[in-house]
């Protein structure tokens, strides 16, 4: 069932990548919007789209949330979606990811989406209505060598939302996650870590994907509208999560050769 126009939605991360191409999806469904990001004030980005408003909210202080919560209530006296989409890269060889690396993409990445689950399910609830989107990734199904900040977050993100699918549903409250591959985005701005060579890479492979943040937006909206649960964007993440669940030594040779492809640069 297609989202209904003027259904009141909130995406965090949406001023650039794939927020900013969700919120263009939302925009065309004709629903009212409240984009948030980072920055202070309204971002070119979405300057002009109708029904869109913007706020600023750092996904990592309660304080924002709070203030997000707020203007909800205000505003709209309830919500219908929430895309809890916001999130940075890292990476690298576990004896070069240093423990603040950590620390900051936990909070972002996981908790980040944690406080927006923990802050707007009260009143989904209260409702019995609504729809959480966690944005995961393929990394947090499949584990390639080198990305274990970045799998074990992502893998928490899947853990969260398979959780609050089950507990969420006697309310009428629906949980989507999505997993999408490497596609064309921003996210190398946020790469951080000492692992160079991996950094080179991951940002490599970002760069020349084949996919688009619009390709993907346009993906989770038909998975979010289907009902989804676990919303698969692409075809190789499709591929790579079915080689995991049903021909395991097929995805433990692609893993392995992933890894000795990787430690000859060394």
């Amino acid at each position: 069932m297609q989202i209904p126009s003027q259904s009141r939605v909130l995406v965090t991360g949406a001023a650039s990548g794939l927020g900013l191409a969700l919120v263009h999806q939302l925009v065309e469904r004709g629903c009212r919007v409240l984009a948030t990001d980072v920055h202070a004030d309204l971002p070119d980005s979405l300057r002009g789209l109708t029904g869109v408003s913007y706020l600023h909210l750092d996904v990592t202080p309660d304080v924002d949330w709070s203030k997000a919560y707020e203007w909800v209530v205000e505003q709209w006296d309830g919500l219908d979606y929430l895309f809890n989409n916001a999130g940075v890269a890292a990476g690298g060889r576990i004896e070069l990811s240093e423990m603040d690396q950590w620390q900051w993409i936990v909070d972002i990445n996981l908790l980040g989406v944690v406080r927006g689950c923990r802050t707007f399910t009260p009143m989904l609830k209260q409702q019995g209505s609504g729809h959480i989107v966690n944005t995961a990734s393929a990394a947090g199904l499949i584990h390639p060598p080198r990305m274990s900040e970045y799998n074990a977050v992502k893998a928490g993100v899947v853990a969260l939302s398979e959780t609050l699918f089950h507990e969420l549903k006697p309310y009428g409250v629906h949980v989507s996650v999505v997993c999408p591959t490497f596609f064309r985005t921003n996210l190398t701005a946020s790469l951080r870590g000492k692992d160079e060579a991996s950094q080179k890479m991951a940002a490599r492979l970002i760069d020349r994907a084949g996919t688009s943040a619009d390709e993907i937006a346009a993906a989770v909206m038909t998975g979010v509208e289907k009902g989804r649960h676990i919303i698969l964007t692409d075809r190789d993440g499709r591929v790579a999560y079915a080689a995991k669940r049903f021909v395991r030594p097929l995805y433990y040779r692609m893993m392995d050769r992933a890894s000795t492809k990787m430690s000859k640069g060394d």
